[in-house]
């Protein structure tokens, strides 16, 4: 009989969100409308700090709009982080337009600002204009240099598209990510912090952007009243039920951060010590939500590697994987400018994402450290 599965980060429920979603039913606004949806797009622009918001059906779907609002046509180039999803890059391609991968510094993981500089110039000196937009991730939860890439970004003048998918409440000097650029972005994927099941959003301090978004996200269609189009648009909306979860959520956004970032203080206090394996520390004023606790392993120091690891964990029915492929090093992406300096391919040969849902039981830490240093000692 095998062993009951440790996912890598699974949905944890509150107590609001069944009620929120009951009260869907009982009002019939079974739809992409509806009061939940006004009430979240509020609340979530409230804890981040940020005036207007447009919840939307995926993070990816957020990114899309976000492109079209900037004016991203077809061979337009739009510098990105190389070590993403491709979520983040996809909607560059919807555009039909050009990414330009930048890689990582090693002491955040995420977008280079050294290296963008010298991207930027280099696509100005062989294009002859400026980029269209970038888009910087921060990875894991853990912020990107941020205010050093929006200084670049603003010398060049050049919108910056800002990914929290994964950041949701970590902040920089106490400032919520996902606020820094002209746009930002969240994920409620069913592996996110908090989650709607599925969904997303976009703010901005710019009201015409998030109603631009709104309209482009319920098929574009003009005030008439018959349906009357006059641009293409998109089934974007998130729908009144899944928002009325993601309230519930938010109630419980902070516990789930308290949460996960005690997941990474175990690990790092049961294993720091073990040669060979490090873990991305918090630079001064930076707050990680730590939505996933992630682990180098330098098989040059260590008795295995990060491999030998996820086979050992996954023998025992417990979810681990492997830190994001690098873009430009995805078949699909392989062809398109890079900017490269060898850390994000380091970061895949040797990382791993253990598991890191607020969820977590102390039996289940437990068997999790004690298989690790199995493989180790």
């Amino acid at each position: 009989m095998s062993k009951p599965k440790i996912y890598l980060s699974s949905p944890h429920m509150g107590t609001k969100e069944f009620d929120y979603v009951k009260e869907a039913f009982d009002t019939n606004w079974i739809s992409p409308v509806g009061p939940h949806i006004t009430a979240f797009e509020k609340e979530l622009a409230q804890y981040n700090s940020i005036s207007h918001c447009a919840a939307l059906s995926s993070g990816t779907a957020a990114i899309h709009l976000a492109l079209i609002i900037l004016g991203v046509q077809q061979n337009d180039e739009v510098i990105c982080s190389s070590f993403t999803f491709s979520g983040t890059c996809n909607p560059i391609a919807y555009q039909k337009a050009i990414p330009v991968f930048i890689d990582s510094e090693p002491e955040t993981w995420n977008m280079d600002p050294v290296l963008l500089e010298q991207a930027i110039e280099d696509r100005i000196k062989k294009t002859g204009k400026a980029p269209k937009a970038i888009i910087v991730v921060h990875l894991y939860g853990m912020p990107a240099k941020i205010v050093e890439i929006m200084a670049i970004a603003r010398k060049f003048n050049i919108p910056v598209i800002e990914d929290a998918a994964e950041a949701l409440g970590s902040t920089v000097n106490g400032r919520k990510l996902g606020t820094f650029g002209d746009l930002g972005v969240y994920s409620f994927n069913g592996n996110k912090i908090i989650t709607t099941s599925g969904g997303g959003a976009l703010v901005s301090e710019n009201e015409a952007w998030i109603a631009k978004a709104r309209f482009l996200a319920t098929q574009a269609r003009d005030p008439a009243p018959h349906y009357q189009h006059s641009e293409i648009g998109f089934n974007y909306r998130l729908s009144n039920i899944c928002a009325g979860i993601g309230r519930g959520q938010l109630q419980v956004l902070d516990e789930r951060i308290k949460a996960r970032r005690a997941n990474f203080s175990q690990y790092q206090n049961y294993l720091s010590d073990y040669k060979g394996f490090s873990f991305a520390k918090e630079p001064i004023g930076y707050f990680s939500n730590r939505w996933l606790s992630t682990i180098i392993i330098d098989p040059k120091h260590s008795k295995c590697d990060r491999e030998t690891l996820r086979l050992a964990l996954d023998s025992e029915n417990i979810e681990a994987r492997p830190l994001w492929k690098p873009m430009h090093q995805q078949p699909v992406f392989g062809c398109y400018p890079n900017y490269q300096n060898g850390v994000s391919d380091r970061l895949f040969d040797q990382g791993l994402c253990l598991p890191s849902g607020s969820n977590l039981t102390h039996v289940e830490m437990t068997s999790i450290v004690d298989l690790i240093k199995q493989q180790v000692s």
